[in-house]
């Protein structure tokens, strides 16, 4: 074996070391991505205003279909600052004390499940981590929890929405008032009426007035008459008795 075939035959064995090299990467390459759950913003931008965030939660089940998404939100977007924009067929969103639940129907095995929402307003931060607990129709739950720090990967990440700066004169828009009624002039005070009385109540009888001169002579001359009268029937009786005494004696 001369030395030029001995140079062939090192060649041949590089370039099909090579190949199936290329073969396997090529193969991975084209291999099923992981499985994840993400989040896109209309407009990512700290302070936005009525801001729409789709998310995106990829099917990892053979067996069962996604029915239920639960997501916790960040801190400074509270549940009633979120609504519905779009949602699978049947899906309904529930608010939750730390977020909210969407779901229905589960959709078919291998569907990956897409909504969106609309926020009143994103916080100012750099970052949101949206916590999302993917449920299946067969009970299955996948947990898109875990935060990457430091550049770490992570098996379950949970969607991250990451921030610009906020536009020139962004301000934080002031939270939903609660209805609340509002004071009003006390109206004036009407006098009472007059309570009237009772038709079945007998009226008290009138406090005699004080007596005039006039009446206090009238009553004088009342009673002298009747003194006289008195006396003269007296006096009368007393003659009437003598007379029959006398005839009686004679």
């Amino acid at each position: 074996m001369n030395r030029s075939t001995s140079v062939r035959r090192v060649h041949r064995r590089r370039l099909g070391l090579g190949a199936a090299g290329a073969l396997v990467a090529l193969g991975v390459a084209a291999g099923p991505a992981a499985a994840h759950a993400g989040v896109t913003a209309s407009d990512p931008r700290a302070l936005a205003e009525n801001v729409t965030l789709t998310f995106t939660s990829e099917a990892e089940s053979d067996t069962a279909g996604i029915a239920e998404l639960r997501v916790v939100l960040p801190k400074g977007i509270a549940p009633d600052a979120v609504t519905l924009k779009e949602a699978p067929e049947e899906w309904k969103l529930t608010a939750t004390p730390d977020g909210y639940a969407i779901g229905g129907a589960a959709l078919a095995t291998g569907t990956d499940a897409e909504y969106s929402i609309t926020v009143r307003q994103l916080p100012d931060e750099k970052s949101l981590v949206f916590k999302t607990l993917e449920t299946y129709g067969d009970g299955k739950v996948s947990r898109w929890i875990e935060v990457p720090t430091s550049g770490e990967k992570v098996d379950n990440p949970a969607p991250v929405l990451a921030l610009r700066a906020a536009a020139p004169g962004a301000r934080p828009v002031a939270p939903s008032p609660s209805p609340s009624p509002t004071a009003s002039a006390a109206p004036p005070v009407q006098p009472a009426p007059p309570v009237q009385p009772s038709a079945a109540a007998p009226s008290a009888p009138a406090a005699p007035g004080p007596r005039t001169s006039g009446e206090e002579d009238a009553s004088s001359g009342t009673g002298f008459v009747g003194g006289v009268a008195a006396v003269v029937l007296l006096a009368a009786g007393g003659a009437f008795w003598w007379l029959r005494r006398g005839r009686s004696g004679t």
